[in-house]
């Protein structure tokens, strides 16, 4: 959950980067800077989105296969 939330406020600040310079004007050499901080924040929230999904595929599996032992357990008793 932790990582799903970082994950958010991270692609929403990168958003929200792209936004500010791109109604701000800045100076031609100032973009880069931007650019970089947008780049980093929104691709670094991703990952961390990304990250979040696989962690809860991976435990909804692992949950699954527990309730299909303990009913295979219990049948064969």
């Amino acid at each position: 959950m932790t990582r799903l939330l970082a994950g958010l406020t991270l692609v929403s600040g990168g958003i929200l980067v792209i936004f500010y310079i791109s109604f701000l004007k800045s100076k031609p050499q100032e973009w880069y800077v931007w650019a970089a901080v947008s780049l980093i924040l929104t691709n670094t929230g991703l990952y961390l989105l990304g990250n979040a999904f696989v962690h809860k595929v991976k435990a909804d599996l692992i949950r699954r296969q527990k309730q299909k032992d303990q009913t295979k357990k219990y049948e064969f008793e």
